[in-house]
């Protein structure tokens, strides 16, 4: 890897750090040059641009996201679909704990929902990819007889990420201990139902 891709690395990782704190809005070529302990000018050749600073620190923690949730998953295989799913659930409520129990994407989308702009139409890409990454799992526990035949895979992965959406409301309401829960509570009646 070239000095300026592992330097732009670095820059991406810090980025990433500040957005989870503080939301990617907040996230400024100034604050992100002084805390990296590089010049405005030096910083901004690398983006040219905050959105594309912004960007590519979405794409960023896509991959981070990947690496800690999607990619042990696949590990387990389709064995058994249902422990595959905990675990995939286990590990994607993990990743928003790590950020005092909000999610990167859907905070930062509806930071930039005022209008159609690139950051808003990678975040609805990505937020896509995994609801549809949730739905084949789901079409596989149909297809190895773990969930019923008639089960709408679709219609199961709605109501699967709409707990995590209670999930992610109830963190900032009630705390940790009531989300996690309620959130495991449903996903054990919702697997029940699957099963039926």
């Amino acid at each position: 890897m070239s000095k300026g891709k592992i330097t732009r690395e670095n820059i991406l990782a810090k980025a990433f750090d500040l957005a989870s704190e503080n939301g990617l809005e907040s996230l400024t070529i100034g604050e992100l040059a002084k805390q990296c302990g590089m010049s405005k000018s030096g910083l901004f050749a690398h983006f040219n641009s905050k959105e594309n600073l912004q960007l590519a620190v979405v794409d960023f923690a896509n991959e981070v996201f990947v690496s800690r949730v999607i990619a042990p998953a696949r590990e387990l295989g389709d064995k058994n679909i249902e422990s595959k799913l905990r675990s995939i659930l286990d590990s994607w409520m993990g990743w928003n704990h790590s950020f005092q129990g909000s999610c990167m994407f859907l905070d930062a989308w509806k930071e930039s929902a005022k209008s159609e702009c690139a950051i808003q139409q990678e975040l609805k890409k990505i937020i896509s990819h995994w609801i549809q990454y949730l739905q084949i799992q789901i079409e596989k526990g149909v297809e190895n007889h773990q969930f019923r035949e008639d089960l709408d895979a679709k219609q199961a992965s709605y109501e699967l990420y709409g707990l995590y959406l209670s999930a992610h409301l109830f963190y900032s309401i009630y705390g940790q201990e009531q989300s996690h829960q309620r959130f495991w509570q449903g996903v054990s009646d919702l697997f029940d139902r699957w099963k039926r």
